[in-house]
Parts: structure tokens; C-alpha cells; sequence
């Protein structure tokens, strides 16, 4: 690979990292919000689990994005 190339996927690799730090906080948030549910409100409930459980996919995305670039660049 060349240089303009491991440049420009160094630069999306640190793109990557800031999205996942702010991803990173934005989850956590939800997370406290969705542990302060009164469980008698079942159906926030599920929609809150729902929403942390796709957050935390889009996070491990980021994390399997970051490391493919490392792998590609090495």
C-alpha cells in the first residue's frame, strides 16, 4: 500500500475513533436513562433495552471497522 493510501486510512481510522468515543458516551447516557425506568413502564422499558442493544452493535461496528483498518495498514 502506499503512502497516500495509508494516509488517508489513517486519517478515516482516527474519524473512526473520535465517532466511537461520542457513540461511547451517547450509549452510556441511554444506558443510565434506561436504568431509571419504573419496570411497571414495560413497553419504554423494551424500546430503552432495544435502543442500548443497537447502540452497543454500532459501537462493536466501529471497533470491528478501527481494527480492520490497523490490520490492512500493518
Amino acid at each position: 500500500m502506499n503512502r497516500v493510501r495509508r494516509k488517508s486510512l489513517a486519517e478515516i481510522k482516527e474519524q473512526l475513533e473520535a465517532l466511537k468515543e461520542e457513540l461511547e458516551t451517547i450509549k452510556e447516557e441511554e444506558e443510565e436513562a434506561r436504568d431509571n425506568i419504573p419496570e411497571s413502564m414495560t413497553e419504554k422499558l423494551e424500546k430503552a433495552e432495544e435502543a442500548c442493544d443497537n447502540l452497543d452493535t454500532a459501537y462493536d461496528s466501529l471497533d470491528e471497522a478501527i481494527s480492520a483498518i490497523e490490520e490492512a495498514t500493518a
